[in-house]
């Protein structure tokens, strides 16, 4: 049986406080696969990208990468995984060239000079090579750290939010050079809020929620178990209790709703109708992982209202 790239196996992390972030999580990413790692703010993720580069310790549970643990093998599982933090942390002293040579030793590399000027080039960074870091702007110092996690080209890339707040240039000169990349046999694991991303690149996705594991298939199965039809609605006054059974989200006025078939609509604008609720607007859902998303991990689900 192959070696996942990524095995975490029943992950607890419960800190001093009595906060548990992670309950029990249990996943396996193969070598090759581009997977999406999904949830809201606060579901765990972070946490577990920590707990996956050493950063923190498990309560308890185990996380191996290329068949090597992460809390008794160290030094090992630092040379096979690259992270792409959330937040921007740089010697404001170094040039981007200056950075990245300096991150290379950190890895014992030297003289790779040829593969800091390709990840440069491919991120768009080679007018800024020789700028120092702190005189970068927001996308330009976010495109830095992506190069920091690669210079050392581990199999495995763990990329959490990194296009956040970037352009739109850099988004596509970023995810070609990562398809490349996952191509030639690297393992790319992404963290994004912006969910036709996920959908576009990952073929298959976890989605946690409250720490805990909600969804773990493949991009396609998630898309084609939303066969239903999703409406939004607003109303000038509160969904009549009679048409609840057809709720998923509300949202203020706003209420997506559940219909196995067309000729459900008729009864649900019949009950506005005799409760004298107005409809304001009514649109159709496409069918995307955004639905899916929303479905499985909101707080705001049909009984949380």
């Amino acid at each position: 049986m192959t070696t996942p790239a990524l095995l975490i196996e029943q992950a607890v992390k419960t800190y001093a406080n009595g906060f548990t972030a992670l309950k029990g999580v249990s996943f396996s990413v193969q070598s090759g696969e581009f997977f999406g790692l999904l949830g809201p703010n606060g579901a765990g993720k972070t946490t577990l990208i920590s707990a996956m580069a050493g950063l923190n310790r498990l309560s308890s549970g185990r996380i191996t990468i290329c068949g090597h643990d992460v809390k008794r093998e160290a030094t090992t599982t630092r040379k096979l995984l690259g992270v792409v933090p959330q937040e921007l942390v740089f010697d404001p002293f170094l040039s981007v060239r200056e950075a990245m040579r300096f991150q290379s030793g950190y890895f014992g590399i030297r003289n790779n000079d040829d593969w800091i000027d390709e990840i440069i080039a491919n991120l768009g960074l080679t007018d800024k090579a020789n700028t120092n870091t702190r005189n970068l702007s927001g996308g330009m110092k976010r495109r830095v750290m992506v190069a920091l996690a690669l210079v050392h080209r581990p199999p495995v890339i763990v990329l959490d939010e990194p296009t956040a707040g970037v352009d739109i240039e850099l988004r596509q000169n970023l995810w070609e050079f990562i398809t490349r990349l996952n191509k030639a046999g690297h393992t790319i694991i992404l963290t994004t809020h912006y969910l036709e991303e996920a959908q576009l690149l990952c073929t298959r996705i976890a989605m946690l929620k409250h720490g805990a594991i909600v969804a773990l298939d493949s991009t396609k199965n998630l898309l084609d178990n939303e066969s239903d039809i999703q409406l939004v609605m607003t109303l000038d006054h509160t969904l009549p209790a009679s048409l609840h059974k057809y709720l998923v989200l509300q949202d203020g006025t706003n209420y997506q709703i559940k219909l196995t078939d067309y000729n459900q609509l008729l009864n649900i604008l019949q009950e506005l109708h005799i409760h004298r609720i107005h409809l304001k607007n009514l649109r159709v859902m496409e069918n995307d992982l955004e639905n899916v998303f929303l479905r499985l991990t909101s707080d705001h689900m049909k009984g949380q209202v």
